[in-house]
């Protein structure tokens, strides 16, 4: 992974234009290709990115120091064209190949035990595949509902921001493919703390909260959908 710290301004050209005006940035340039530009807040949201597969070239600084101009292309012709004012800091760091996700126990078994009774969520709702891959880590469940809309769940023990977060970040990329789109989300854990009820609801995501003895068929098994 490359790291650039730098002072630039961004242009998007594409399907729509965007542009960022100049001020200090973070610039991650991964080993799948993808480049992501990054301030300092929105969390992990970049502030514009590109997908891989896509190419960078970069542009050498001029004699009399003016900007040089950096620009990444996708397969689909669209450009990121970055333009650096001055560099701050630029390392590059060979990070491996990532173990993934080791999910908590319970997390794990509900997710299993959901998928095993994805009905429970509503009538003539069928089971797409458990852990779904996408470019940034795989989706807990994938299903359809009785109308055949396709549903991304993200599974918690605990549900909190974070957890909804992730979530708006795996239908951001599902509903890029035509195949899928338009993809729903369920936000399903034991316990949702209000603020990730309120984000959630704000981005149109249901809640579900999972009761675990009943999925294990110890008690009631209907789930609780707000």
């Amino acid at each position: 992974m490359r790291l650039v710290i730098a002072r630039c301004s961004v242009d998007y050209a594409g399907r729509l234009t965007a542009h960022l005006p100049s001020a200090p940035r973070l610039i991650l340039i991964k080993a799948d290709g993808s480049v992501s530009i990054h301030a300092d807040d929105r969390a992990y949201k970049p502030l514009n990115w590109m997908s891989p597969p896509c190419t960078l070239k970069e542009g050498a600084a001029g004699a009399d120091g003016e900007a040089n101009i950096w620009t990444v292309i996708n397969k689909a012709g669209e450009k990121l064209i970055i333009t650096m004012e001055e560099i701050l800091h630029d390392s590059s760091h060979e990070l491996g190949v990532d173990p993934g996700l080791i999910k908590d126990g319970v997390e794990a078994h509900l997710q299993e035990l959901l998928a095993d009774r994805i009905e429970t969520l509503g009538e003539g709702w069928t089971l797409v595949r458990r852990e779904y891959p996408t470019a940034i880590g795989p989706v807990d469940i994938l299903c359809r509902d009785a109308d055949g809309a396709t549903v991304a769940i993200e599974i918690k023990r605990r549900g909190e921001i974070d957890g909804v977060e992730q979530l708006t970040r795996y239908l951001e990329l599902l509903n890029r493919d035509p195949h899928l789109a338009p993809v729903k989300g369920v936000f399903a854990a034991q316990e949702i703390k209000p603020q990730a009820r309120v984000l959630a609801t704000d981005r149109g995501i249901d809640c579900v909260v999972l009761d675990y003895d009943a999925l294990r068929g110890i008690e009631d098994d209907k789930l609780r959908l707000f």
